[in-house]
């Protein structure tokens, strides 16, 4: 309590928290501010029948169910992303931008994410409302049509106006902007869902043990995701003595703190972008041909429905994108070097490239339970619905995940920045 009191106290943190509800009140703004010409009893029931939009929706804030100018959400920014990140692995002059160059590689190298989201975000557009105009939501589309032409610079600004406000968000220091968007989106659907959960209680459809089984069900996820996100292995690190004129330096012991979950939420965010595409390659196929794209529309649908098989390919991918991440944030080898350079060795270990072996292995481990954990978090809501058959867990699993985890890290940060002034001050 004595710490929210401290930071609406410090006038510079006060700020900071009073710009970012702003930005995220105008996300919210946004997401309800729907493209024209939609039939809205049609698009309720074909979000209702679509596991995937409906699971999509969710992380989009309610805007792609309310067909908003953020329809799309920051998902074409993450694509791209994605793919940028692909590319390092493929060429080495974006390896080298990404990983050599510094602050001043990073930024050109997420200044290319942002021009591929352009493109990205006109096709997923035009993807999307060919995919409804099929379901009669909304009129048929044509590609050179002007309402076309208008909707899909609407959707394509709409995605870039998120793209910077997550920026924004960022830039203030006291959480991820992306994550936070994403966490501003699922939260957005609490009171509905409770509403929702309300009216069923009255007319006799939820009985009461079922309200218990939810709520022993959320604790015992935010407990254990908790417990993961905050795990780590503490690797002992020991420096050698140095004499440098009259003084002697060095001989502290210290260690090397890897967490357990080192992917954070970002490997779940991946798999969902991935599951979109195969739908999203559906969508434009309309280009070449609309019967194609019904055909696949139709078979991506009928695939994506099965409980089994998208839970399947949904824990799969989470695991392997975990490993991904993993492996592009935490270097074992720059790691090995940073320590020799210190003068610092694991103890027992020799330095340099036993180190990084080492810390290569205990990495793979770690990342392995970090990545199980992650994969059953994903597909709980699916695992709980297909054992007992109550189909309103919609707030489980990667929501519950995903909110957790970006409040932890938005404390973390407030917390260091508290710290901080408390230095100054004395």
């Amino acid at each position: 309590m004595n710490k929210i009191l401290q930071i609406f106290k410090i006038k510079e943190l006060r700020n900071k928290i009073l710009i970012v509800a702003f930005l995220l009140f105008c996300f919210r703004v946004l997401a309800v501010i729907a493209i024209p010409n939609i039939d809205a009893a049609r698009l309720k029931d074909f979000f209702g029948s679509n596991q995937l939009l409906g699971f999509f929706n969710l992380f989009s804030g309610g805007g792609l169910e309310n067909l908003s100018i953020v329809m799309l959400g920051i998902a074409p920014y993450i694509t791209a992303t994605i793919i940028m990140q692909l590319l390092t692995m493929v060429f080495p002059t974006f390896k080298a931008m990404y990983y050599e160059e510094g602050a001043a590689g990073k930024a050109k190298f997420n200044r290319y994410s942002r021009y591929l989201t352009v493109p990205l975000a006109a096709l997923q557009g035009y993807g999307f409302l060919n995919l409804l105009a099929s379901q009669n939501i909304i009129q048929s589309v044509e590609l050179l049509s002007v309402d076309t032409l208008r909707s899909i610079i609407l959707i394509t600004a709409g995605t870039m106006i998120l793209m910077w406000i997550g920026e924004l968000i960022s830039e203030q220091k006291i959480g991820n902007g992306i994550s936070l968007i994403i966490f501003a989106g699922i939260v957005s659907g609490l009171p509905r869902a409770i509403q929702g959960l309300y009216l069923d209680y009255q007319a006799g459809a939820l009985m009461i043990d079922t309200v218990i089984v939810f709520i022993v069900v959320a604790i015992l996820v935010i407990a254990s995701v908790v417990f993961i996100q905050e795990g780590e292995r503490k690797i002992p690190i020991a420096y050698a003595k140095r004499v440098r004129g009259m003084k002697m330096y060095g001989g502290a012991q210290s260690y090397l703190p890897l967490k357990v979950n080192q992917a954070g939420v970002i490997p779940i965010i991946f798999a969902i972008s991935i599951l979109l595409f195969p739908q999203f390659l559906a969508q434009i196929s309309s280009i070449v041909s609309s019967d194609l794209s019904l055909k696949l529309n139709d078979l991506v649908t009928k695939l994506f429905n099965n409980q089994y098989f998208y839970s399947a390919i949904y824990f799969i991918l989470v695991v392997i994108f975990t490993y991904f991440y993993t492996a592009i944030t935490f270097d074992p080898k720059e790691i090995a070097k940073n320590l020799q350079n210190a003068g610092g060795f694991i103890t027992g270990i020799r330095p340099g490239e036993s180190t990084a072996i080492i810390l290569s292995k205990i990495i793979n481990r770690l990342t392995l339970s970090g990545a199980i954990f992650l994969g059953v978090i994903a597909i709980l809501p699916n695992l709980t619905q297909m054992a007992t058959g109550i189909k309103f867990l919609t707030l489980g699993g990667t929501a519950l995940l995903i909110i957790v985890s970006v409040a932890l890290e938005v404390m973390k940060q407030i917390e260091s920045q508290l710290v901080m002034r408390e230095y100054e001050e004395i």
